[in-house]
């Protein structure tokens, strides 16, 4: 006699980390579970936090709420299970995820998408002025923290140190800005952004460079350009050239580093720590395992850590996943070369980019907060 369908072994398919690619599996698992198998969504923190509005939260354009997705819910409606736990290894013999405060547990498929962790954070913790921008599920409550607990005269400015000169620095450089013009409680405030490049913005095309800078200088926000920051003291920090900038508060946003939990997996990685993957997204020491997102680099055509990238992965995750489960062929994922970008500049506006072509207007920011709410509201409620 055959074994009946509900006899059938359970396939375990588990989510370490959930960031934009595996949140989408969750909420793709909703009206299209996966046939002989269970669904678990682990996680350090009770909410996901989506990037693209944390500087419009920064900015009190939008409600705390309206970036963060409950996992309880989303998980809730997956059918899945959620576990709150702190990863420290796996077991690739037994197909075992280990945790510091959780039971062991098992998987037949894994996909891992922790993020990542601003480059030479760990070099500076130690100080009571840094701010690290991850997790960013807890950035702004350190940020308020420390901004209340900066001692100065009412009539000094409030100095902030902003490390990191990519486009998430010039994001919340002026997104802080704007806060600051919102609030009741806070004094002036002096941003200065420290950037080891010739020019903020790396990535975009010299002529949006161009307008951020002359936007920066407008606003009053100082750019220290080819000017490496080697220590953060109690008080101030200290540059490559020698010199010495007094600061309240440094918040680190700096370029995608590798976080610490991926060095205890035992995998490949790439030479800077990110885990080692193939084009099928899988990790080139097991093929049941996925990396995504910034924890994953494919090392035949890696690109930029950016959050554009995982979105882009959600579908071919999926698919890997199923045609894993049936024994079928794996489909690769191709990035794209050029993708729209679009700068929130924390004044109702804007600026855009796509391709050669550069705006900075309302209807800019309008756009962005369409894309955003579009896209966080899928986790945030029913299909």
């Amino acid at each position: 006699m055959s074994p009946k369908l509900d006899d059938a072994p359970t396939k375990n398919i588990v989510l370490l980390g959930m960031g934009h690619t595996n949140a989408d599996i969750a909420h793709r698992w909703q009206e299209d579970p996966i046939p002989g198998c269970r669904l678990t969504c682990i996680s350090k923190f009770p909410t996901a936090t989506y990037s693209g509005m944390l500087p419009g939260t920064l900015g009190k354009q939008f409600g705390d709420d309206e970036m963060r997705i409950d996992l309880a819910s989303l998980a809730q409606r997956a059918g899945a299970d959620l576990v709150l736990a702190d990863t420290s290894g796996l077991d690739l013999d037994a197909g075992q995820i280990h945790f510091h405060d959780h039971a062991s547990i098992p998987f037949d498929l894994l996909s891992i998408g922790v993020g990542s962790m601003p480059a030479g954070w760990a070099e500076h913790a130690d100080s009571p002025l840094m701010v690290p921008i991850k997790p960013m599920q807890t950035f702004l409550q350190r940020l308020d923290a420390r901004l209340h607990s900066a001692s100065r005269s009412a009539s000094a400015p409030l100095r902030v140190a902003v490390v990191g000169g990519g486009v998430a620095s010039v994001e919340i450089a002026c997104c802080l800005q704007t806060r600051a013009g919102k609030s009741d409680n806070n004094g002036p405030l002096a941003i200065e952004i420290f950037t080891s490049s010739a020019r903020v913005a790396d990535g975009m095309t010299p002529r949006s460079v161009d307008r951020i800078e002359r936007l920066l200088k407008r606003r009053g926000i100082t750019v220290q350009r080819s000017r490496r920051v080697v220590e953060v003291g109690e008080r101030d920090l200290a540059t490559d050239d020698g010199q010495r900038h007094a600061a309240d508060c440094v918040i680190w946003a700096t370029g995608a580093a590798a976080p610490p939990v991926l060095q205890q997996l035992g995998l490949q990685t790439d030479d800077r720590g990110f885990i080692a993957t193939a084009a099928t997204l899988q990790s080139l020491t097991d093929p049941r395992i996925f990396a995504v997102g910034d924890a994953g680099t494919i090392l035949a055509s890696p690109v930029p850590k950016a959050g554009v990238y995982a979105v882009r992965q959600c579908p071919v995750l999926w698919d890997n996943f199923n045609a894993s489960i049936a024994g079928k062929p794996l489909h690769e994922f191709h990035p794209q070369s050029d993708f729209l970008k679009i700068l929130n500049t924390g004044d109702g506006k804007a600026l855009l980019e796509f391709g050669r072509w550069t705006a900075h207007s309302r209807w800019c920011w309008w756009l962005k907060t369409w894309i955003d709410r579009r896209f966080v509201q899928n986790f945030q409620r029913p299909n």
